[in-house]
């Protein structure tokens, strides 16, 4: 529906009782016109909001917020891994965890550490993809740290050397959480399955899960997905065992062949739908903006900002085009397999970070990163510094995993 403010309080309209006048100012200024800033507020990715009662925690800006301290720091979190350290690592400012993520007509609540101890207590959370996972990961186990005081028992798995699969443990409240690498969510063969080159050619089976999330994830109860930068590398795909396509590497919108893309997320989507055992609460965390300037990686580009951009500023954002295109494409096949977990009984949800971390050329590590390609050290413009805005991905986390359960209890 389209409101019209000027017709619709026009003298007209209120003539026959000029007392009606303060009333129907009321109305505009309380209900009709917050609704319609609501309203206009542009939003880059659409991200989807299912309720329409409910605020869609995804729209927003960021501000500046004074009133607390960031939830830890590279001290009292001794589990910040280097590349992410970016305080630790020589970062001077400090604005960039100084801001906090304001959707459009509603509050974001605070991360709550015990209360989200509670809620997974005796449970078991799998995030499965790439390093942005890891990413996610690291932020949710420095969040927790000051009331779970979670215990790295990753040796029981895998060698603890291997930081791509890592395992956690929480014996006050019997709670597991690990990070299980599956760069493409489908079966990859190559020369570089760990990401020391970034530019290398590598192999997906579309049609074949990858055995290193599928065989772990069946009993869990969260299972996180996310996945997207791999797919900007030299690429063949197969079906059935033939080639289908590929690409040459990704640069802007026109290289890529979204066509892997999304068969990856159907493969991965109807698996976990498909597993006899799984019962748990599954969640898409969309695609994450990088955001390089002045060049790739590779050609000197670099990422130094110390404030978000500007809404004019975004406008002009290199990558922006690339990033939705992968945000719609990701979203479209959540959107369909939503519909086939709910005929199943199972619960599918959105963590839509595209829109916030397109506005955020600050939050990464830049030159205060420990990020290599062929052994040698590159600005890191992808990933994201701890603290700092990756948090709000465990605040919108956190938020949906509350709503899942509140509406998992009453339809019961």
């Amino acid at each position: 529906m389209k409101f019209d403010a000027k017709e619709r309080f026009s003298c007209k309209n209120l003539s026959g009782n000029i007392f009606q006048l303060p009333i129907t100012l009321l109305i505009a200024t309380v209900v009709l016109f917050p609704l319609m800033r609501i309203i206009d507020k542009p939003q880059l990715f659409g991200s989807i909001e299912e309720e329409t009662r409910e605020c869609n925690i995804f729209s927003g800006h960021w501000a500046s917020y004074h009133l607390k301290e960031p939830y830890y720091n590279n001290e009292t979190c001794p589990h910040i891994i280097d590349p992410y350290n970016c305080i630790k690592n020589g970062r001077p400012d400090r604005e960039f965890i100084k801001l906090r993520w304001k959707p459009y007509g509603c509050e974001l609540p605070l991360f709550n550490a015990t209360e989200f101890l509670r809620l997974v207590q005796g449970k078991s959370m799998a995030f499965v993809g790439d390093s942005m996972g890891r990413n996610q990961m690291d932020s949710l186990i420095c969040l927790l740290n000051s009331v779970g005081r979670l215990e790295d028992i990753t040796e029981r798995y895998t060698s603890k050397d291997d930081i791509h699969f890592r395992w956690w443990f929480s014996s006050n409240y019997n709670f597991t959480l690990t990070i299980l690498w599956a760069p493409f969510l489908v079966k990859a063969t190559g020369a570089d399955l760990r990401g020391s080159a970034f530019d290398s050619s590598l192999s997906l089976y579309l049609d074949e899960p990858n055995d290193a999330w599928v065989s772990k994830v069946e009993d869990f109860d969260y299972v996180i997905f996310s996945t997207g930068q791999w797919f900007y590398r030299p690429l063949t795909f197969y079906e059935n065992d033939h080639i289908v396509g590929g690409q040459q590497g990704v640069s802007k919108v026109q290289d890529i062949n979204l066509y892997g893309y999304k068969k990856a997320f159907q493969t991965s989507f109807r698996t976990i739908m498909n597993l006899k055992r799984f019962k748990g609460l599954t969640f898409l965390v969309t695609q994450s903006a990088k955001h390089f300037e002045h060049g790739e990686y590779n050609e000197g580009g670099n990422c130094n900002r110390t404030r978000p951009f500007t809404k004019e500023e975004r406008q002009g954002y290199n990558n922006g085009e690339l990033l939705e295109a992968m945000h719609h494409a990701q979203v479209d096949e959540f959107r369909e397999a939503e519909k086939e977990a709910r005929k199943k009984g199972l619960h599918f949800g959105l963590i839509d970070i595209s829109e916030a971390t397109s506005l955020r050329p600050d939050a990464h590590p830049d030159k205060y990163g420990l990020i290599y390609n062929k052994n040698v050290k590159v600005v890191d413009c992808v990933h994201w510094c701890l603290p700092g805005a990756i948090d709000t991905w465990n605040e919108f986390l956190f938020y949906k995993m509350k709503q899942a359960i509140n509406k998992t209890s009453t339809s019961i």
